[in-house]
């Protein structure tokens, strides 16, 4: 007997969970599910959660009511993802509305898992195998940028992260599979991926006995025609020659790294055990910014670690100052259960941890705004997101999708979305920058 379920999805959280959220609509079609967007229409809603830090904790809860709110007579509440892996006991027993939770290990089966509880033949609580491999779907639509999951957990065991509970341990995906994936996203029209994984430069360790990224973009080089190759959270550790050498050997690798940093002073980095130093860093970028033209760093912050003082704050803000990093994000620390910074000593109060956000963003306003103007007169390749009529929006290089700026064009053309123009910037905003369609003649 066919299904006849409407399903509807939410995603919480990061660019992993989208990835996770098209593995489920991709199962549930291929079982005969329908897929759809009005959560009141659904006999099936999936709220696939995040739980890294209080905030999306408190967002995802939130969803999860709103969802109940939302929900049409006789339909199911399904939660999945990390809020559901960490507090599985806790949402059935304070939100009895919840039907089904199935945990990060177990939702590429949400097909049979559903199945189970139509039969009445199951068991509602499903967070086993946390550990369980990646599989590679094959999409039969594509967007014009895709993220593509090369690997799933993390071996490092940073004291104030919770994910390696949640995600498991590194389980890099072959190389043959990840390129076999682009090459299909590529025949679908994508015209950006990016690489994404808890840890991107640990790839590989566990299945190629080193770090071994540099080995898998060579691969898409030399195996796809993909024209813009992006990669995301690469750890300082494991960014080593071989890497930056490939990076170096084609303009289709973005000249942009997203190296997730956390912090300055060696105190409090020996606190999260991080593996890099103060000075490690300062010759890491110095290093990068050497051997790769025109690089763009991107990195993130964490304020009000438990122990840090005002002299290891104002060490990371002379640091951010000083490195001048061209986008930059700042988390307030988030106290979670279950990581070793749970029952360190000297916490801070959330006002500190405020002022430090601020004024550490405050500090990168005037940063990006200086970098932003350095391209002004300057021609780049532009991918064209949306617009019509005149007004399109593009992104260059410099821009990951929902966490960097946006290149705003104004011409008298009809642009294809998807397609590459050279774009001369004529103006810096705040985060932003407009520009022209390059005409060498004029």
């Amino acid at each position: 007997m066919k299904h006849l379920n409407k399903v509807f999805i939410l995603t919480m959280g990061c660019s992993k969970n989208d990835v996770d959220s098209e593995t489920m609509a991709y199962k549930l079609k291929n079982d005969d599910y329908t897929i759809i967007n009005n959560p009141s229409e659904a006999d099936y809603i999936i709220i696939n959660t995040c739980s890294f830090i209080n905030a999306a904790k408190e967002e995802s809860i939130d969803a999860i009511f709103d969802m109940i709110n939302q929900k049409k007579a006789g339909a199911k509440i399904i939660v999945s993802g990390c809020l559901a892996q960490r507090y599985s006991k806790e949402l059935k027993e304070e939100i009895p509305e919840i039907d089904i939770i199935v945990g990060t290990g177990m939702f590429q089966n949400i097909a049979s898992i559903i199945k189970e509880y139509e039969d009445n033949n199951k068991d509602d609580v499903y967070v086993d195998n946390i550990n369980a491999d990646i599989e590679y779907i094959e999409k039969d639509a594509a967007d014009i940028t895709e993220y593509v999951k090369i690997a799933e957990g993390c071996n490092n065991l940073c004291t104030y992260c919770i994910i390696p509970k949640l995600r498991g341990r590194l389980r890099s995906r072959p190389i043959d599979d990840i390129v076999n994936e682009i090459n299909h996203l590529y025949k679908l029209g994508t015209k950006e991926v990016i690489l994404i994984a808890q840890n991107t430069t640990d790839y590989g360790t566990d299945i190629y006995s080193r770090p071994s990224l540099d080995m898998l973009l060579k691969a898409i080089l030399d195996r796809t025609k993909m024209p813009w190759i992006r990669i995301m959270y690469l750890y300082p550790d494991n960014i080593t020659d071989e890497l930056i050498g490939t990076f170096n050997s084609s303009d289709r690798i973005l000249k942009y790294m997203d190296i997730p940093l956390q912090h300055a002073s060696d105190h409090v980095l020996k606190m999260m055990n991080r593996h890099i130093n103060k000075e490690e860093t300062h010759a890491l970028i110095s290093k990068l910014r050497t051997k790769i033209d025109d690089l763009v760093l991107r990195t993130t912050f964490i304020v009000g670690f438990p122990g840090e003082s005002e002299e290891d704050f104002k060490e990371l803000l002379n640091f951010i100052k000083e490195e001048k990093f061209d986008k930059l994000g700042v988390f307030e620390y988030s106290d979670e259960e279950g990581t070793r910074s749970y029952s360190f000593n000297e916490k801070l109060d959330e006002d500190t941890k405020r002022r430090r956000r601020e004024e550490i963003m405050d500090a990168q306003m005037d940063i990006s705004r200086a970098s932003l103007e350095k391209r002004v007169g300057t021609v780049m390749k532009c991918l064209i997101e949306d617009g019509a009529d005149g007004e399109y929006t593009a992104r260059s290089f410099m821009d990951a999708p929902d966490v960097d700026g946006l290149v705003y064009i104004s011409t008298d053309k009809d642009l294809e979305l998807g397609s590459f123009f050279d774009i001369k910037i004529t103006e810096a905003l705040e985060y932003d920058l407009r520009g022209e369609i390059y005409e060498p003649s004029k």
